[in-house]
């Protein structure tokens, strides 16, 4: 069965030299407003869905909670993987199965990490997955794009050098989904890999939790947690409560 785009991608050496340029100071700040926001107490347990080299769950655990990183991508998971200790574990997971029941305080699902799936189902899977590892009245974040400003300001092409390499990108709208193919070339071979997001939008969001035991008690519409507005904010950025 030939792997989905996600697993050869997020896997690949040349998507973290694509996105090296991720700013670390604006993920930390996300990190202190959240905690700000959600006043986790001490010994608070945290999971970090789609955790990547494990940045999130990295930071988290120096402010001291009991955080785990899960993600599908084993070389990802390798390297976070030296950064362990008592209180921060990694496993390689796929975020559709469950990890553990009523367990979390707190889980996390951040920088548009969700709407890789090609069916409802499976997004339903992965958020009831969410929601039964979290403990009564645990609480879900899950950051996504506002997909209604990247639809409204779409960059089709364009080319990103970085690292003596030319990453060419084009973007479409294709059947509800946001598509980004990469294309370059390195070391005498060409490459070419994709990304498929669903441009989910509010009321998606809202069906989904619906049928997942989650409830949307706050939306922000960026990393200072500002007020959403669909023309103008960066982010969609949800915090959910387990029913």
């Amino acid at each position: 069965m030939p792997k989905e785009w996600f697993q050869n991608w997020f896997n690949s050496p040349f998507y973290h030299i694509l996105y090296k340029q991720r700013d670390t100071e604006e993920a930390e700040l996300f990190i202190d407003n959240l905690c700000t926001y959600l006043k986790p107490g001490e010994h608070t347990k945290m999971l970090d869905i789609a955790c990547g080299k494990g940045r999130h769950s990295i930071y988290l655990n120096k402010k001291g909670y009991d955080v785990t990183g899960i993600d599908l991508s084993y070389n990802s998971i390798k390297y976070a993987k030296q950064f362990e200790n008592d209180q921060l574990h990694f496993f390689v997971h796929d975020m559709r199965k469950l990890l553990y029941i009523n367990y979390f305080d707190f889980s996390f699902n951040l920088f548009t990490s969700f709407g890789y799936f090609k069916t409802e189902k499976e997004h339903v899977s992965a958020l009831k997955a969410f929601a039964k590892g979290l403990k009564k009245e645990g609480k879900l974040v899950l950051d996504y794009m506002n997909s209604q400003k990247i639809i409204n300001n779409l960059v089709e092409k364009e080319t990103k050098n970085i690292d003596g390499i030319d990453f060419h990108i084009t973007r479409s709208v294709q059947n509800g989904k946001i598509v980004k193919t990469i294309d370059f070339y390195k070391d005498g071979k060409n490459y070419s890999y994709k990304e498929e997001v669903n441009d989910f939008k509010l009321d998606d969001f809202e069906k989904l939790f619906s049928l997942s035991g989650l409830k949307i008690e706050k939306l922000f519409g960026d990393y200072h947690l500002n007020e959403f507005d669909i023309n103008s904010s960066d982010r969609l950025i949800f915090v959910c409560t387990k029913i």
